[in-house]
């Protein structure tokens, strides 16, 4: 059995969002964008915390919110795996959380004072760059 890779995801002191809440947006995009696939191991908790130089209990929480939310599945004895994709959220939900998002990125960059066209530019440009991830 292939071991485990190490996860390529970085913590950023200065992020407002605790550790655990980058642990786990981290994982959600690599498995949202095709860096890790469906049946993908990912390291133990001990491995990370290792890796990221922080508390284990804040991976150990990060992995249980995700499996939790269906990201990740636990097989018994042999460690955590990327699940296999389903809608995770409901319909209802993916729009609460879509206008949530959007809300606060636009309350954060009306301030910046950028032209909503270079703004609309600079999104469509980071969407095209995630996109041929995960068809490729």
């Amino acid at each position: 059995m292939a071991r485990p890779q190490p996860l390529m995801i970085q913590i950023a002191t200065g992020d407002p969002r605790p550790i655990g809440r980058q642990i786990v947006d981290a994982v959600r995009m690599k498995i949202a964008t095709g860096d890790l696939k469906a049946g993908d191991q990912l390291p133990s908790v001990r491995g990370l915390a290792q890796q990221l130089t922080i508390n284990p209990n804040t991976v150990a929480k990060a992995y249980a919110e995700l499996t939790t939310e269906g990201w990740l599945e636990s097989r018994q004895g042999m460690g955590l795996y990327v699940s296999v994709p389903r809608q995770r959220l409901s319909d209802d939900e993916r729009e609460r959380r879509l206008d949530d998002a959007i809300g606060r990125f636009v309350n954060d960059v009306i301030p910046l004072g950028f032209p909503p066209d270079e703004v609309q530019a600079r999104v469509q440009q980071e969407f095209r760059q995630l996109v041929p991830r995960k068809t490729a």
